[in-house]
């Protein structure tokens, strides 16, 4: 089994930060995003989207997509729980997951792509949605203060994965001037907490 993964990315760190919650370490092979390696034959054959990361099972199976990596490391250790541990909670997990990554990264990595100079070249850009993209993400995170002024962790009273996504946007968001604002003491506390568990640094 190897994971491949890239330090520079956001996806790739949502998976290393689940790994190291539960104590489980996988051998990793990194992937050259600067040099578009993942945009080569022998990549594009493990993940024809060209995302990270990519689980290689021992069978030869290919994993892409963030989640399904996470969901299948919960099934093998389901200590401790990050998506859930009955029905209800579950679906409250995979609730606030959903809006995390939806609401907070996408707009993060949409603000990213669409302005940055690094994916000059790469995408076809659209400056004005990346703007569109960097206000909505500044919203979310005034909504999320709110949500947060009633619970410490994204999903309820624990750790789970939606913590770990709402981070990675938050963090990744630096590069494009989207952040917390000093009055949004809830998600400032938040973010504080979550930033100072030991699996952050993965």
């Amino acid at each position: 089994m190897k994971l491949y993964d890239s330090q520079m990315a956001p996806n790739p760190r949502r998976v290393r930060i689940f790994l190291a919650e539960k104590g489980v370490t996988v051998p990793t092979v990194q992937v050259d995003l600067g040099k578009a390696e993942n945009r080569q034959p022998p990549f594009l054959a493990k993940n024809p989207l060209a995302g990270v990361p990519v689980l290689e099972l021992d069978d030869g199976t290919f994993l892409a997509e963030s989640v399904a990596i996470c969901r299948y490391f919960e099934e093998l250790q389901p200590a401790p729980p990050l998506l859930g541990v009955d029905a209800r909670d579950r679906a409250i997990v995979e609730m606030w997951q959903r809006r995390m990554e939806q609401e907070v990264l996408r707009n993060v990595t949409g603000c990213f792509q669409n302005t940055h100079e690094f994916f000059k070249g790469r995408i076809e850009q659209v400056p004005e949605y990346g703007a569109v993209c960097k206000r909505t993400a500044l919203k979310r995170l005034e909504w999320l203060d709110g949500e947060l002024a009633a619970r410490p962790f994204v999903a309820g009273d624990r750790y789970t994965i939606a913590d770990v996504t709402a981070l990675c946007a938050i963090d990744f968001g630096r590069v494009t001037g989207i952040r917390p604002l000093p009055e949004q003491k809830h998600l400032v506390r938040w973010h504080e907490a979550v930033s100072a568990r030991p699996s952050a640094k993965a």
